[in-house]
């Protein structure tokens, strides 16, 4: 059984920074990656599919062109080259992370796959054979989550597309049907729509985008329709077969039922955690119904020294909130903090385009909570700079508390949703009153100056 000051399972955006800041601290740490470096951001999530959201976004624009006066011949789209550049960026990236592991004293990169043969003891089967049994004071599990299979008669008999495997495609669907309208539907319903694929999106829910306010999923939904997207929300999928000309996906909605025939169909509607592989028990760990591993708000499981970080504990399964789990664990076990989950901020961006930008609490949950709210709102047609560029879909809104003045939430649905939503957070952050930003003097013509106008516009 080999020693060490800290073992890390897993090597997302919360165990690569950890590792080299507690190797730096003079810990003697091992990491050990089952598949590869950097987690679900660099490898399956937001680098690769934000590269390729680019390219759809440069093919929206070139079919755009003739608007702006810029007259260019047919837009072609080249998915062996999308797929490429996707697959360059996301190498590049990967191996720089496990770059900067690998030259920092201290710390020893393995790759294989871990379980536990005790509270604080675990087994590593060696990628290329061989296993090694470590143990350490302090254990750090972050194996992140995967795509949920598609859980529907028939699913067994048809290739189901995930997350990951529809960006290794090298022809554009003919007809793509996503199953699921969160963020990661959202988001690639519209890319695929804008490489030239007819899409259809089904959602199980009353509306898309779920976890948002009504009048935000309702502009979605108008900017989805006239962009030529095809949703059908409180739609159930009742089954897929094997058909001629693809897939035959069967439908049901208020009773009836309807027939979709797609070329490719993909499930979007949720992740699993990488927990099975562990055996939690063997620490004394129990996980969640979901599978996930509750932690504490200093991100401490049940067992004393035992943490998890990023998506696997069920928290927000954002990379920025990974990150942020890394500053927690950095500051409770360097620096004698008290650190915590407790009140942070947890800012996102839905990357459709126009951007979603959202921080903080919506008006539904505001008014849930019984809170004393003020509400601003107003759509982008009233900000100079989006009807200069032709990008004027899409609303502003924030909620207020009505006793102190303090924005509680904001949500920006339209350019540059998410750099607004973040100018916004930091003055949340300051705990600066709204009339700040309303008496705030900005460039014009930038898209930061409608906060002015939205925060002049406060309702009673």
């Amino acid at each position: 059984m080999e020693t060490f000051d800290a073992v890390i399972v897993g090597s997302g955006q919360a165990a690569g920074p950890l590792a080299t800041a507690l190797a730096t601290a003079g810990w003697k740490v091992l990491l050990a990656e089952k598949e590869h470096v950097g987690g679900t951001c660099i490898n399956e999530g937001c680098t690769p599919t934000k590269t390729m959201i680019a390219s759809g976004r440069a093919a929206y624009m070139a079919n755009r062109a003739a608007e702006y006066g810029v007259l260019t011949k047919d837009v072609r789209i080249d998915m062996a080259t999308v797929r490429r550049r996707k697959r360059d960026i996301v190498d590049s990236f990967r191996t720089g992370s496990q770059a900067r592991i690998e030259r920092t004293p201290g710390v020893e990169l393995v790759a294989g796959s871990a379980s536990f043969i005790g509270p604080k003891a675990l087994a590593i089967e060696l990628r290329g054979g061989g296993r090694r049994e470590v143990t350490a004071p302090v254990v750090v599990i972050d194996t992140g989550t995967r795509p949920r299979p598609l859980e529907v008669s028939g699913a067994q008999d048809v290739q189901v597309l995930s997350s990951t495997s529809v960006m290794e495609l090298d022809v554009v669907p003919e007809h793509l049907v996503v199953v699921g309208g969160g963020y990661v539907g959202v988001e690639f319903a519209q890319l695929f729509r804008r490489l030239g694929s007819q899409v259809t999106l089904i959602q199980h829910g009353q509306q898309l985008l779920p976890k948002e306010d009504a009048d935000i999923a309702a502009a979605v939904l108008e900017i989805f329709t006239e962009d030529g997207i095809e949703v059908l929300t409180e739609t159930k999928l009742a089954g897929v077969k094997s058909d001629p000309r693809g897939i035959a996906v069967t439908v049901s909605s208020n009773g009836a039922e309807r027939t979709i025939a797609a070329s490719h169909i993909l499930e979007a509607a949720g992740r699993l955690p990488n927990t099975e592989e562990l055996d939690l028990a063997a620490a004394g760990l129990q996980p969640d119904t979901r599978g996930f591993i509750p932690v504490n708000d200093r991100l401490e499981t049940a067992v004393e020294g035992i943490f998890a970080v990023g998506d696997v504990n069920g928290g927000p399964a954002f990379t920025h909130i990974s990150y942020d789990d890394f500053r927690i664990l950095r500051a409770n076990l360097l620096e004698d903090g008290a650190a915590s989950t407790t009140g942070r901020l947890v800012p996102y961006t839905v990357f459709m385009d126009p951007e979603l930008g959202r921080v903080g609490l919506t008006e539904s949950q505001a008014r849930r909570e019984g809170r004393a709210i003020r509400v601003a709102k107003m759509p982008m047609t009233h900000v100079a700079r989006a009807l200069e560029t032709d990008e004027s879909r899409g609303l502003i809104k924030a909620v207020i508390d009505a006793r102190t003045d303090q924005i509680l939430g904001f949500a920006m649905l339209g350019i540059g949703g998410g750099e607004i939503m973040s100018l916004v957070e930091v003055a949340m952050m300051g705990k600066l009153p709204y009339t700040a930003l309303r008496e705030a003097v900005f460039a014009h013509p930038t898209v930061a100056e409608s906060l002015n106008n939205l925060f002049a516009n406060v309702e009673p």
